[in-house]
């Protein structure tokens, strides 16, 4: 018996290519983006962006924020799609993230931000898409075709761009040499999935869970938990584990699992006390971590590799996510690639 893996599984396993790709690509937009960045005096960032394409967001508000210091906020298209209303964006730079390219309430607000005169950039994996044509850069996620509903190397790809961009407007040189690397960095994750494999079974009757994860990492909390949700149909709910003490903690019960994203870094400390609080309760804590001390507060975990740059281990920490989810749907008897109700194309406004 020949054993077909699924198309989720097999394009997670073509994410390094995809990054490679990605990088190639994407060399002279960026040099170009980036030199226009530095002669105009930019006081805001707005990305705009929706589902799986949002998660990225989260994960490109922090890398700018960290590295330039100009406030980032998430758009709330709704204000101009449902509201009428027009943003003020003079001194912007405006960021549209969508797999596809043809997300209609992202496309709304990079049309203000050319109507403002901001800087509008597009993440997408079609050159040819509305979003890619609107704006007035276009950073193209080169991952190939992805076929499976599931979105996987096209996010790790629009986190890459986003990083990318800091880095380079930046002149982060440390962050620009791991993100050069990443590629080889991440095909290294893959040596987890045998661990994946021995744990995922521990939740093949898991009705509920909750995803926790603090800084660069949240991101990956939110997106673990919608990849479960989708593949798995399975209720997951992913906080900042600080906001998971100010209210959510109360729900946790003993056959309710938490998983937690624990990567060495500046909220090492801040996950091992969550991990300890829930302990405390009785609750099994699954531990996503390459910190050998954490990493024994749990009977379960699944080791990362080690990094030096906390911007880094959100792309391994997602091959992780991807992988679990992946394979827990197989265990529960579910195509991880066709998930009821769902399209691989979902066009809001």
């Amino acid at each position: 018996m020949v054993l077909i893996m699924p198309l989720m599984w097999q394009e997670i396993m073509e994410t390094p290519v995809a990054l490679n790709n990605c990088l190639d690509k994407n060399k002279d937009t960026l040099e170009a983006l980036i030199k226009d960045l530095e002669d105009r005096d930019i006081k805001k960032i707005v990305i705009a962006a929706r589902g799986t394409s949002d998660h990225a967001a989260v994960y490109g508000k922090y890398a700018l924020e960290l590295l330039t210091g100009i406030p980032v906020s998430l758009a709330s298209s709704s204000i101009i799609t449902i509201y009428n209303k027009k943003l003020k964006l003079q001194d912007t730079l405006v960021i549209g993230i969508s797999q596809s390219g043809k997300a209609a309430d992202v496309l709304e607000v990079l049309k203000n931000a050319k109507n403002d005169g901001a800087i509008s950039v597009g993440i997408t994996n079609f050159e040819d898409s509305p979003i890619a044509q609107e704006a007035q850069y276009h950073l193209c996620c080169e991952a190939g075709l992805e076929k499976s509903v599931a979105a996987t190397k096209t996010f790790t790809t629009q986190m890459f761009l986003l990083g990318k961009l800091a880095a380079g407007w930046t002149h982060n040189e440390r962050f620009e040499n791991d993100l050069r690397e990443l590629p080889v960095r991440i095909s290294s994750v893959f040596t987890s999935a045998d661990e994946v494999e021995k744990v995922v079974p521990r939740y093949r009757f898991a009705n509920d869970c909750f995803v926790l994860a603090r800084g660069v990492n949240y991101a990956i909390a939110q997106e673990a938990a919608l990849k479960i949700q989708e593949t798995c149909y399975v209720r997951a709910l992913a906080y900042a584990s600080s906001d998971f003490q100010h209210g959510p903690i109360a729900m946790i019960t003993q056959d309710v699992p938490v998983i937690v994203f624990a990567p060495d870094g500046p909220a090492i400390d801040d996950s091992a006390a969550i991990i300890e609080k829930i302990k405390a309760s009785g609750v099994e804590v699954l531990i996503i971590t390459n910190n050998a001390k954490v990493a024994k507060l749990s009977p379960v975990s699944i080791s990362i590799p080690p990094m030096s740059n906390d911007l880094i281990s959100p792309f391994y920490n997602v091959i992780i996510a991807q992988m679990f989810a992946c394979k827990l749907a197989l265990l529960k008897g579910l195509n991880p690639d066709s998930p009821r109700g769902l399209n691989k194309i979902t066009i809001t406004k």
